[in-house]
């Protein structure tokens, strides 16, 4: 859930080790859990330089030792995310995407509200660091538990106060957000400028649960916390995946933020620091962590245990309130339905270069199109263009059941709508999550390889184009659509909330 669209808890790795391999549409599910993981490493020498300057140069040694096993296997690539190798020697046996053992894989009855336990009311801090659709998903969370009668306030980064507050939650303000291409930082020069992001997020948390609002001067002292991985402080944790084993990423992590984690520790908390070796590792083995995906999309292993819950996409309906432009509606009568394509909020290097990619692949497959100008400032044009829409900003929700295709930069919020409106899917990842869902929508068969951001070009998105408007790729995203429907990952990821509060 995101997502994406990032956490200190103790829980199992992260499922990415399920994402395919970009070569063949199958699934891998049949992989054992520690090895299923992207291949193409060299080493972790950039993980070791780049944690030297987070700290001093008194950990290499204590460094080396816990990296040991991942040095045989992982690597940090130069756009700043984690891989790992997959022995050529594992064999899979995949039936449509999955896997034909499903030994490892615990399949459970769609979450529902039914059986959603009843609680006095409390007051409820989800902190969420992350982008627009991190922060969509929980205001809907947020907004069930209002309906359950707790009392919600919703903490994240200053931009998105209005559109949380209009959703009736309330608001507290985080730390700015941390503007970087890749989970760990791309160079030296980035690092001081992210660590001076992450402590003030992570000092902006303790006010967030128990400072009055902002606003009203309403007092408020939380009762219990939600949280996403990258606002670090959570009871329960709804994650989004990363592409290595979650104890060694969560290591590295510790390991980069640790003096900050103990500033705040003895300042704030009035506790003792944590040490090297107790780490993130040391604590919180117990508390839930949810993962707020389709299981139809990447089921549940059984070696997570109860306390992993998998409770299906969360959706804000937006789409019953939205209003289109009357020249967007003509433009969407006047031919078949086009494809769309946007990267949202994130920047792209060369706008104009991209646009002209996306308008002569368009061209050359005879399609329509439609290009969110996001932020990256796509869209611009010599001349315009009768079979190209221009957009500026429209609910996904309501925009997607117009297109045939989409093509975006999954995020796990704009992943999990496109698959919902049944449209098949290409993924230009940037960074982040997002290889991870590239890998599982061209495991499922509704997409695909992705296309990474620095190989977008033509012919590979004259390809991917292609390979979407084919009748039986289209026959599978309906049919995982139909799936979805039974989820309803609201009211999952609530009951899994309340459920494993103390009684």
């Amino acid at each position: 859930m995101t997502t994406a669209e990032d956490a200190t808890g103790g829980h199992p790795d992260n499922p990415d080790s399920a994402a395919a391999s970009s070569s063949s549409p199958a699934g891998d599910k049949g992989l054992p859990r520690s090895s299923t993981m992207p291949s193409g490493l060299r080493g972790v020498d950039k993980i070791i330089q780049l944690l030297i300057l987070l700290n001093s140069y008194s950990m290499i040694k204590f460094l080396k030792k816990k990296l040991k096993m991942l040095n045989r296997i992982a690597t940090v690539k130069d756009d700043g995310t984690v891989v790992a190798d997959v022995p050529s020697s594992l064999e899979t046996s995949i039936i449509d995407g999955f896997a034909d053992d499903d030994g490892d894989i615990a399949f459970e009855e769609p979450w529902d509200g039914a059986d959603i336990p009843v609680r006095p009311p409390m007051q409820i801090v989800i902190l969420i660091v992350g982008t627009r659709g991190d922060v969509q998903s929980f205001v809907a969370i947020g907004k069930c538990l209002q309906d359950y009668g707790h009392r919600v306030r919703l903490a994240s980064h200053a931009n998105f106060k209005e559109f949380v507050l209009s959703a009736g939650l309330e608001f507290y303000p985080l730390g700015d957000m941390v503007k970087n291409k890749g989970f760990l930082p791309s160079g030296p020069s980035e690092i001081p400028i992210q660590r001076k992001q992450v402590k003030e997020i992570i000092f902006s948390l303790l006010p967030a649960c128990k400072e009055p609002d902002p606003d009203t001067g309403l007092p408020f002292k939380v009762d219990a916390i939600i949280a996403n991985p990258s606002a670090y402080g959570q009871l329960v944790n709804f994650l989004i995946p990363f592409l290595i084993s979650y104890q060694n990423v969560d290591s590295m992590i510790w390991l980069g933020i640790r003096d900050m984690i103990n500033e705040f520790r003895k300042e704030k908390l009035k506790l003792r620091p944590v040490t090297y070796l107790s780490g993130s590792q040391g604590s919180g083995n117990d508390i839930p962590h949810g993962y707020i995906w389709s299981p139809h999309l990447v089921p549940k292993p059984k070696d997570w245990g109860p306390k992993i819950d998998v409770v299906g996409f969360c959706f804000l309906d937006l789409a019953s309130n939205y209003v289109p432009p009357d020249p967007l509606l003509k433009w969407l009568e006047a031919g078949d339905k086009p494809i769309y394509v946007g990267f949202g909020s994130l920047p792209v290097q060369d706008p104009a270069k991209m646009t002209e990619i996306i308008v002569k692949a368009l061209e050359a497959t005879g399609q329509r199109g439609i290009i969110n100008k996001g932020w990256g400032g796509l869209g611009t044009l010599a001349e315009p263009k009768d079979f190209v829409y221009l957009l500026d900003n429209c609910p996904h929700d309501w925009l997607f059941l117009q297109c045939k295709a989409v093509v975006h930069h999954g995020g796990a919020g704009t992943t999990a709508a496109g698959l919902k409106a049944a449209c098949p899917t290409t993924i230009v990842p940037f960074f982040g999550d997002q290889p991870f869902w590239g890998d599982r929508v061209h495991a499922r068969g509704v997409g695909p390889p992705p296309i990474p951001v620095d190989q977008f070009n033509l012919q590979k998105l004259v390809d991917a184009i292609n390979f979407m408007i084919e009748p039986e790729v289209k026959v599978r995203a309906v049919e995982l659509a139909e799936a979805m429907e039974s989820e309803d990952g609201v009211s999952g990821a609530v009951r899994a909330f309340l459920r494993h509060l103390p009684s």
